[in-house]
């Protein structure tokens, strides 16, 4: 029997053929186009500011220590890295939100076996708006008080050494919150009572959330792995367990 943690790949492997097969192709298009705009916009102002953030977040060091900056260099370059990559991946959730529930809704419908071509309306997109960006809201409120406290130790000599790891271990979470809530919230799942799903199944969680961040890290392919991530987490979320209205089996 798999480890629950290995779970993941396969979740996400499985997430990417179903989006780009031709009965889910049509709803990956509207948010890659959001992903494409918003990864060139962000990238070239990242190429413009990276060096001054990177000086920005270095502790300053007397002249005798000046060697250990050759040492704490490429450690802060990666933490600038990981900032960069929060950020685009906020942004780009909050606005491709609507588009993600909507196709983590179209998923669930052909994965639960209710339509192998689920039809494509305007209006339902349009219903969506309010209660999917209320949702990214809550996310934020969940991610920027710990984004804070991460950050602020970011800028504290000596514990800053320790910044970078949690902000990937805080980042591994936050990818298993973000795309396993698509499905939730479709399925009127409260966020905290979303959380604590996560929490029982914790390793499964930090499994799905390190692959889709490592991948999210790839340029170019991270456009296309946000949808396939949505498509992984509501995989995720009908195999292990969640709640849906299709009592239909689920295809493997």
């Amino acid at each position: 029997m798999a480890l629950p943690a290995l779970s993941g790949p396969q979740y996400l492997r499985e997430g990417l053929r179903l989006v780009l097969s031709p009965g889910l192709r049509l709803f990956l298009l509207l948010p890659l186009t959001i992903n494409v705009l918003l990864f060139a916009g962000l990238v070239g102002f990242a190429l413009t500011q990276f060096n001054v953030w990177v000086e920005t977040l270095m502790p300053s060091l007397p002249s005798w220590l000046g060697f250990l900056e050759y040492l704490l260099w490429p450690l802060f370059v990666m933490l600038v890295l990981v900032m960069i990559f929060f950020s685009f991946t906020l942004l780009a959730n909050i606005i491709a939100a609507p588009f993600n529930g909507f196709l983590a809704e179209k998923v669930e419908v052909v994965v639960r076996g209710q339509d192998d071509f689920p039809p494509f309306h305007w209006s339902e997109l349009v219903a969506m708006l309010p209660r999917t960006l209320g949702r990214e809201l809550r996310k934020l409120r969940y991610f920027l008080p710990r984004a804070l406290g991460l950050l602020i130790l970011s800028f504290i000599p000596v514990l800053n050494l320790v910044a970078t790891p949690l902000w990937v271990l805080f980042g591994i979470w936050m990818m298993a919150v973000q795309y396993i809530d698509y499905p939730a919230d479709n399925n009127k799942l409260g966020f905290d009572e979303m959380l604590a799903w996560l929490r029982a199944k914790r390793w499964q969680s930090l499994g799905f959330g390190g692959i889709v961040y490592v991948a999210l890290l790839v340029p170019l392919l991270n456009l296309l792995i946000m949808p396939a991530a949505v498509a992984g987490a509501t995989l995720f979320w009908v195999r292990e367990g969640g709640k849906g209205g299709i009592g239909n089996p689920v295809r493997r």
